[in-house]
């Protein structure tokens, strides 16, 4: 029953056209973990019985279960076999969920966060912007590296972390930013959180009250938009100009208890914040007694020019509060994350983060830090950046039939993700679903927006694109934007 349901999964991804084979059979063991065809404590056939099974090499077969057991869905035990897990992720859902008792309501708060700005609706696909590609993840070593510090750990490893994270870890970071960052970081300035999600969450909650104001590019990071509502924050949306954040004289009269701004590369329009408008907003901050909150989204990969400094290196008044992740050089499970914040913000925020949070996860963290410590992270970042930076030109040559005056590029100097800006006459939610129903998934410019009724584009991701689809793919996103455009007078 099982091969025969996966092979019917794996032939009708076949038939779209846009994956390869391991991702195809990952997305058909997923689907039958969230189906509930395998369900906790089932064995899976070993990799050797599902390669000749489904008729595929070995190599996809354990590309994929790697990947299944990274993001929890699958465990594996030597001698044992592979097995489903009991914690295996939720499917995602749309709907608004349905309470035991139906006389129940969640707050208004609640309702809100469940129907602005969904992430099930910005998730995975080759052309879908903010996913990377983590299947050349040297899984091998990492697993060595983990379970080594596993047989190591002593008691303390096993407890809560009260003093922001493993402390060589923390001191990894620190030199990393030191070195490429251009940031003057002590390691005792360092939180390791799970991500920026949390890294937002605690500053909201550490840093403002209920019904501040918080300012944020618009169009804005779903991401932080969730979770600025969640704490209870009033939203105040600034318009995004070819500079980045531009505050003016109206925003001016609702002054910030913070700034949430993604100067690296702006999501989603990929805008570079320039060092002029930087100082500006490091000015506003000053004047407004404010904090910066510092997302430094894909700093890691620039291909064209010379770095641009951080805000947190430009800071001379401590208001900058700087956040960054592993996940788009690793792997988005890893869920591990870092908090750079000013020195007499050091103690206040680590106890907080230990009182609400009670962070653990010591033996994992260990593992990154000698991962980073021995050079594989930078030799991962190398790689990575070399094959993001074929993507790219690849991208960019497949899109210049459909660019002029009507369509240009924006963001393609950084990050995994590009947006080709369109006429605001133009329907780009129309647009994006007819390239959906090509079988390819970009996102609406428009549908990022808060306040903005005034800008259309198409945001494309090439972080999960591989190369050859690309190539094959490309053209056909310029078609159709080539014909809307044509539709619309463009």
């Amino acid at each position: 029953m099982l091969t025969e349901y996966l092979s019917a999964e794996i032939n009708r991804l076949a038939l779209l056209g846009k994956l390869p084979l391991h991702r195809q059979l990952y997305e058909a063991l997923r689907s039958a973990v969230l189906g509930g065809k395998l369900t906790s404590g089932h064995r899976l056939p070993s990799s050797r019985d599902l390669a000749q099974d489904l008729h595929l090499s070995r190599n996809t077969v354990i590309a994929a279960l790697n990947q299944l057991v990274i993001e929890g869905y699958l465990a594996s035990h030597v001698g044992q076999g592979t097995f489903v897990t009991d914690r295996a992720p939720a499917k995602h859902t749309r709907r608004k969920p349905v309470l035991a008792d139906q006389g129940a309501k969640l707050s208004s708060r609640g309702e809100a966060l469940l129907t602005h700005f969904c992430a099930a609706q910005l998730e995975i696909y080759p052309f879908t912007p903010g996913i990377v590609d983590f299947t050349a993840f040297p899984m091998a070593l990492w697993q060595r590296l983990q379970h080594k510090h596993w047989r190591m750990a002593y008691p303390d490893m096993l407890d809560y972390s009260y003093s922001g994270g493993y402390a060589p870890l923390r001191k990894a970071v620190s030199d990393y930013l030191r070195v490429f960052r251009n940031m003057p970081v002590d390691t005792e300035q360092v939180i390791i959180t799970t991500g920026t999600q949390q890294s937002l969450e605690l500053c909201s909650q550490l840093l403002a009250d209920f019904n501040d104001t918080v300012w944020l590019e618009d169009p804005a990071y779903w991401g932080a938009v969730k979770a600025f509502m969640a704490t209870g924050l009033r939203l105040h949306p600034v318009a995004v100009d070819q500079q980045g954040i531009a505050p003016q004289e109206a925003d001016e009269a609702t002054p910030p208890r913070l700034i949430y701004v993604t100067p690296s590369h702006q999501y989603p329009t990929g805008t570079v914040m320039s060092l002029r408008r930087r100082h500006a907003i490091l000015a506003a901050a000053r004047h407004h007694k404010a904090w910066i909150l510092e997302d430094d989204y894909d700093s890691e990969f620039r291909f064209s020019g010379p770095p641009i400094a951080s805000l947190a290196g430009l800071d001379s008044d401590e208001r900058v509060l700087y956040m960054g992740s592993f996940s788009k050089v690793l792997y988005p499970g890893l869920k591990l994350g870092y908090l750079v914040v000013p020195k007499r913000l050091a103690a206040p925020l680590k106890q907080a983060h230990y009182d609400l949070n009670r962070p653990g996860q010591i033996p994992l963290q260990a593992a990154l830090a000698e991962f980073i410590e021995m050079g594989h992270f930078a030799t991962a970042l190398r790689n990575a950046r070399q094959t993001y930076a074929e993507r790219r030109r690849c991208l960019l040559e497949s899109l210049r039939p459909c660019l002029g005056s009507s369509a240009q590029i924006s963001g393609a100097e950084q990050g995994l993700h590009l947006c080709v800006n369109l006429p605001d006459t133009l329907d780009d939610k129309a647009l994006a679903q007819r390239i959906g129903a090509m079988g390819l998934t970009v996102r609406p410019l428009s549908a990022y927006c808060i306040r903005r009724t005034d800008i259309r584009g198409i945001v494309i991701g090439y972080g999960y694109a591989p190369f050859a689809d690309i190539e094959q793919h490309g053209p056909t996103l310029a078609k159709a934007m080539t014909a809307a455009l044509a539709r619309y007078g463009g």
